[in-house]
C-alpha cells in the first residue's frame, strides 16, 4: 500500500486520483474543443460579410440582396 503523510490510501485513492485525472483532461480538452470551434465560426463569418461586401462592390449583388445576406449571416 501507500502511504501519505501516514495516512494509507490503499487502491481507493489511486482509483480516485485516476478517475480525477480522467475529469480533468476530458474537461480540458472539451473546453479546448469548444473555444477552437467558437474561434474558427468568428473567422468564417467574418470571411462570409468580407466576402459579401467585395461583390457588393464589384456590382456582382445590388443593395436589396447585400442587406437580405447581411442580415442573414449576422444573425447566425
Amino acid at each position: 500500500m501507500w502511504y501519505y503523510d501516514g495516512a494509507p490510501t490503499g487502491w481507493g485513492g489511486v482509483v480516485m486520483m485516476t478517475l480525477g485525472m480522467i475529469v480533468f483532461w476530458s474537461t480540458l480538452g472539451v473546453v479546448g474543443v469548444l473555444v477552437l470551434r467558437r474561434t474558427a465560426d468568428a473567422g468564417r463569418r467574418g470571411s462570409a460579410l468580407r466576402i459579401l461586401e467585395e461583390r457588393l462592390a464589384k456590382g456582382e449583388v445590388d443593395v436589396e440582396e447585400f442587406d437580405r445576406v447581411r442580415k442573414t449571416l449576422v444573425t447566425r
